[in-house]
């Protein structure tokens, strides 16, 4: 379906979600299982499952204030939904700013958990994806055919 998934904390909150052979897996990182990690873990298997719309875990992503303003928009998305870059762009205040959008998107290191895949092209198409198109294509699947929304 998706393949194999890494998940990153640092003791506050999730930093990373991996996808093997689709993300780089940064070198220095010490494998272990955190609480944090396991809770994450079964919150992304409810989310694959259909069981689970909203995710209601601590996440600390690192980037710049405007990528926080993006990102804190792209969590607003429901599930089930799409928006495009210029209606986020409008959402955050700056209508001309689709491009940065898109930007912010791409340095989004918490897939699915912060539901960039739910950003489309202006036309609904599906355009950029950290972890493919296949990818973003099949996570608006899962949304579209579950039953919760």
């Amino acid at each position: 379906m998706i393949g194999e998934i890494g998940i990153a904390d640092n003791g506050k909150g999730i930093t990373n979600i991996y996808i093997k052979n689709k993300l780089k897996i940064e070198k220095d990182i010490e494998i272990r299982e955190t609480k944090l990690i396991k809770e994450a873990a079964n919150q992304l298997n409810e989310y694959f499952s259909g069981e689970r719309i909203n995710f209601s875990i601590s996440l600390d992503p690192e980037g710049t204030e405007f990528q926080h303003k993006v990102w804190n928009e792209l969590i607003k998305i429901p599930y089930g939904e799409t928006r495009t870059y210029k209606e986020i762009a409008e959402k955050i205040g700056n209508s001309k700013a689709a491009r940065a959008i898109g930007m912010a998107n791409n340095k989004n290191r918490i897939l699915m958990m912060i539901p960039c895949h739910r950003v489309v092209g202006k036309n609904k198409s599906l355009v950029g994806y950290a972890g493919g198109l296949e990818m973003k294509e099949r996570l608006l699947e899962i949304e579209n055919q579950s039953s919760l929304h």
